[in-house]
Formats: structure tokens, sequence, C-alpha cells
């Protein structure tokens, strides 16, 4: 061929000359787009671990509200996990009760947290009102009544609260006659006053019926005039009743005779029936300097149980 027709060299050194060129165009492009649409902002820069922070604290949200507890186990779910130092974010205003439920049979705040008793109290029958030693249930529940008043320290409230037990407190007038007002801090912390007599006679049943009924029928009017709440129950000196004693406490105005089958006492458990804590059973305590001795022997035997401490008025729906 001619040379002044061989043209190829020339031409493909062009061609790849203007190749190179538009690929470099189209490198540099590239690297603009995406500096310009990935590189952060300075505030961005300036707050290490942020964006981390921010997934985390929205799976966290997604967590608390997958996991968010209903209205029935609200009371589990308020306890705050061991070692936590966070504050947790407050859920929904409609999963979140506003105030405790009042039992409008009672008109307080119960201790049953939704449980539902199976136990009716029995009525008066023949101007008697029945006895209870233990609650004839399978339901997991037992209740704790202390007795007479003698030993008054703030120490032994204080170690119901914080085991949050709250019990039936059968005074006898003998021991609070000279400062009722210091079981005042009971009433308010929950626990209910119930009758014991006026004078804790040992000797009791042998009493005529004019002093039986004048025993319980005035510290009735006693505790009804201190702690404005007239008591229900009756637990007569050292427990035992006749038919007598059952109409006495109908007639001033009372709905049952409250004795027992399990007691704390002297740092131990003394049990009329079995080795240990029963369903229904009610457990006789004292006011006493070893009070935090046998309140623990209790919360011990009540474990093992698994029982769960109940108010007994609450339980049986009385005011």
């Amino acid at each position: 061929m001619p040379r002044h027709l061989d043209r190829s060299p020339r031409r493909g050194a062009l061609f790849s000359f203007i190749a190179l060129a538009v690929a470099i165009v189209l490198v540099a492009t590239g690297i603009w787009w995406v500096a310009a649409h990935f590189e952060p902002t300075a505030q961005e820069l300036s707050q290490p671990g942020a964006s981390t922070s921010s997934l985390a604290d929205s799976t966290a949200a997604d967590s608390t509200s997958a996991h968010s507890p209903s209205a029935s186990s609200a009371p589990a779910a308020s306890t705050p996990a061991p070692g936590a130092t966070t504050t947790p974010t407050q859920g929904p205003a409609s999963s979140i009760p506003t105030s405790a439920t009042t039992n409008p049979a009672t008109g307080r705040v119960d201790t049953l947290d939704g449980l539902v008793p199976d136990y009716v109290l029995p009525p008066i029958e023949n101007g008697m009102v029945p006895v209870l030693t233990k609650i004839p249930t399978e339901q997991k529940v037992v209740f704790l009544t202390i007795d007479d008043g003698a030993v008054k320290r703030d120490s032994d409230l204080a170690l119901l609260q914080k085991h949050g037990i709250r019990a039936s407190l059968f005074l006898a007038k003998t021991f609070i006659a000279g400062s009722p007002d210091f079981y005042q801090q009971y009433i308010a912390a929950g626990h209910l006053i119930e009758n014991h007599t006026m004078s804790h006679n040992l000797d009791f049943i042998h009493l005529s019926y004019a002093q039986q009924k004048a025993e319980i029928c005035g510290m009735a009017d006693f505790e009804e005039q201190q702690f404005g709440r007239r008591p229900v129950f009756f637990r007569p000196p050292g427990g035992p009743y006749t038919m007598a004693i059952r109409k006495a406490v109908a007639e001033c105005g009372m709905k049952a005779i409250v004795d027992w089958e399990s007691k704390a006492n002297a740092g131990g458990m003394d049990y009329q029936v079995g080795a240990g804590l029963r369903p229904g059973d009610i457990v006789l305590m004292h006011f006493r300097p070893e009070f935090p001795a046998d309140l623990a022997a209790f919360l011990k035997a009540q474990k093992a149980a698994g029982l769960k401490v109940v108010l007994l008025e609450d339980y049986l729906g009385v005011k």
C-alpha cells in the first residue's frame, strides 16, 4: 500500500489517547460524586459513635415495646433489675396505671394482686359467729396475725414493711392503753387492728357471759374510737372459746373468731398439723422482744412452702 494511504498507526494512537482521556474524566467524576454523597460532616466527625448509638436506642425501644408487660404483670415488671444504672424509658401512658386499684368490697387497696378468693366467710348462724383456725383453700396464700401489743418498736414495723407484709393485729387494751397512737403508723402502712379483749384474761372462758361481752364490746368500742374502724374479728386470749363467747362476739357486731394452727414462736415455727405451712394457714405471732427472729422463721417457712402473704380481711372481703 502507498505510504500516503497508510494512516492506521496514527489513527490507533489518536483513538487510544481519546479513550484514556474519557476514562480519566469518568474516574474523576465518580470520585467527586462519591465524596460529595458519603463524606461525613464535621458535626458527625465530632460525635464518634453517634450512628451506632442511634441504632442501639432504636433497637432498645423496639425491644421494650415488644416485651411491654400487660396490666396483670405490671407489679413484677416494676422492680428494677439488680445493678441497673439507667432510667427506664416510660412506656405508653395507657400501659402505666395511674393509681392503685381499690377493692370495692373493702374500700381499700388490697394485697390480693388480682387473686380471686375461692372461699367465702360463713354467715352468723343461730346468733353465733363462725370460728376460723385455717382457711380451707388450695390457693397458695398464708395469713399473718400478730397479738397483744406489749412491745412497741418502730423497728418491728420497718421489718414488716421491708418484706412487704401486712398483718391483722389483735390488740388488747391492757397492752396499748398508755400509747394507742403508736399503732396509727401500722394503720397508715395498711395493717388492720382487730379485737383481743380489754384485759387479756387467760381465764376468759370462765368469766360470766356479761363479763365476756363487756370485754369484747368494750374493746370494739375503744378501737373504733381510737382508730376509726370497728374490728370485725375477735381472738380470745390464749385461743379457747365457747358457744357463749361466739354469741357475745356476734352481739358486739363482729363477724368471726380467728384462731390458728401455726405459730411463729421463740425464733421457730410450731405446727398443730403437719410439719410446714399449708395453703390457707393462719399464723400467730406476738409483739415480743423476739419479734425479728419470729418473723424470720415465718418468712423462711412461707418461702419454703411457696405461699403469698395476704391480709386475712382482704381475702375474706371484709371492711
